[in-house]
Formats: C-alpha cells, sequence, structure tokens
C-alpha cells in the first residue's frame, strides 16, 4: 500500500514538472517541431515516466536529469532569438526543392528526398504538375512551403478588382445556456438586445448551447436541439434593402418636384447613395 502512495505522490510530482516545462518551452504543434525539439520531448517524457514509478532510484536525481534537458534546451532556446548563425546551426534553414518549374535534384540529395516522396508533398498541397509551381522550400519542420506560378493562382478579390472590408472577430455572447456579459460589452451591446433578438426567433438562452453576434449585430444561435430550425439572420439583407429604397425615393423626389434647386439636391443625394450602396454590396451580400 505504501508503495502505491509512493507512487503516487511521485508521479503527481513528475505530472507537475512535466507540465510546467512544456509550457515554458512553448507551444509549438507536432508538425513544427525541429528534430532537436521532438527528441527533447520524448527524453522529459522517459524520465518523467522513470521518475514516477522507479522507485529503487533517488527521486532528486531524477529531478536532477529533467532540470537539466530543461534548462539547457531553453538557455538555446533564447540565444536562438538572437543569433540567426546559432538558428541555423541548431534548426537547419529552408531548402529550394522547385524553381521555375524546374525540381533542383542536387537540393533533394542533400535533404535525402526521392522524387515520388516530392511529388507526395505536392499532390497534399493540392498541385499535381511540378510545371505550375514557381518556387517550392523545404521547411526546417519538413513541410513543403509551395508558390504556385501567376497565372495558376486562384482568382482572389484583390485580382479582381473587388472592394472588400476587414472582418471583426464575432464574439461568443451565449455559451451553456449562459449569458456572457463581458463580449456583449465589447460590441457595445447588452442583455436587453440580446433577449429581444432571441425572442425574434423565439427561442429562449435557456435553449442556447452556443451564441455569436459579428460586427453586423447580426446574431447566430446553436441551440441543444439540432431538430429546431432557425431562421438565417437578416440584419443585412434588410440594410441592403433598406438603402435601395432610399435612393429610389430620392429619385423619385427628384422627378416630382418643380423646384430646380431641389431636384438637383435630389438627384446629387441619389448619386451619392448609390456609390455608397456599390461599395457596401459585396459587404452586406457576404
Amino acid at each position: 500500500m505504501t508503495d502505491w502512495y509512493v507512487i503516487a505522490v511521485r508521479a503527481l510530482g513528475a505530472l507537475v514538472m512535466l507540465f510546467l516545462m512544456t509550457r515554458i518551452l512553448g507551444k509549438k504543434q507536432i508538425s513544427q517541431l525541429t528534430f532537436f525539439e521532438y527528441i527533447l520531448g520524448i527524453t522529459l517524457g522517459d524520465l518523467a515516466g522513470f521518475l514516477s514509478t522507479d522507485l529503487e532510484k533517488n527521486y532528486f536525481h531524477g529531478v536532477v536529469a529533467m532540470l537539466v534537458w530543461f534548462v539547457i534546451p531553453l538557455g538555446l532556446e533564447v540565444l536562438t532569438l538572437k543569433s540567426k548563425k546559432l538558428r541555423n546551426l541548431l534548426e537547419g534553414s529552408g531548402r529550394v526543392m522547385v524553381k521555375e518549374g524546374k525540381i533542383l535534384e542536387d537540393n533533394l540529395k542533400k535533404e535525402r528526398i526521392s522524387g515520388d516522396e516530392l511529388l507526395e508533398q505536392l499532390r497534399n498541397k493540392n498541385v499535381f504538375n511540378v510545371a505550375d509551381v514557381e518556387f517550392a522550400v523545404m521547411e526546417t519542420n519538413g513541410e513543403l512551403s509551395i508558390l504556385l506560378k501567376k497565372e495558376k493562382q486562384p482568382l482572389t478579390a484583390s485580382t479582381m478588382g473587388m472592394k472588400l472590408v476587414n472582418e471583426v472577430e464575432p464574439q461568443t455572447v451565449v455559451m451553456d445556456g449562459e449569458i456572457l456579459d463581458e463580449p456583449l460589452a465589447t460590441i457595445g451591446l447588452n442583455r436587453g438586445w440580446l433577449h429581444t433578438e432571441l425572442e425574434k426567433i423565439g427561442v429562449s438562452v435557456e435553449n442556447v448551447f452556443m451564441g455569436t453576434v459579428d460586427a453586423y449585430q447580426q446574431l447566430y444561435v446553436d441551440l441543444y436541439d439540432d431538430k429546431i430550425k432557425v431562421p438565417a439572420p437578416q440584419g443585412k439583407a434588410l440594410l441592403l434593402a433598406n438603402l435601395k429604397k432610399t435612393q429610389a425615393d430620392l429619385e423619385l423626389f427628384a422627378v416630382s418636384t418643380r423646384n430646380e434647386e431641389a431636384k438637383l439636391m435630389y438627384e446629387r443625394s441619389s448619386q451619392e447613395l448609390a456609390s455608397v450602396i456599390s461599395d457596401l454590396t459585396p459587404m452586406l451580400r457576404g
């Protein structure tokens, strides 16, 4: 019984140390780890395992070993942030695999990558023709970064000359049926507004698993009961319709009035509003 107690205490101590060390060393994903960081993670895990269950070994000696494997990599990480030469030495540097649609065979050999492996990585990036690649670099984490030739790149709003607006992060205002006041205040809203919006769609806050509000103050809800259909927000569509109606009214006023000064004012206002509608249409239809 005593052994179980000792193992539990040793394991808890090792777990706490391992958690603190990994938190301090960083949050890189497995695919982003360098070879050295990968080995470091395995070693720290093994040391923590031995430290937890090997009762015949001195616990303090295990702690010292873990601290060595923690302090030295941490110091090297700080130094690599200040020295590019040291960073290249420890982490390596990217190597060009494809340039202007041509495979650089010498660089493939240096990275010990076969042509089949290169083609596989290209396919993983949805590239099936090497001739379409302007530039491909093997990064230090083993990932292949690809730049397609200009004529092979997908169309973007910038390419087509379309004007778009920057998106603002949506705020989660309801979680697990509970209203979150801080996100509501961040976007200048309150509980009264939220309850009003929920009443419009016939839903009580207790039935909402998650509710978010976008930059246009449109509420999106996900209910506990997935069988209930919730109408899509119509705020942007209504705003666009009201703007077009206002422009049509201005044009009607311009035609109806006999006052030349008023006619010019209505026509000018209508043209200005038409320009505003043209700019806002991509945003309000998105």
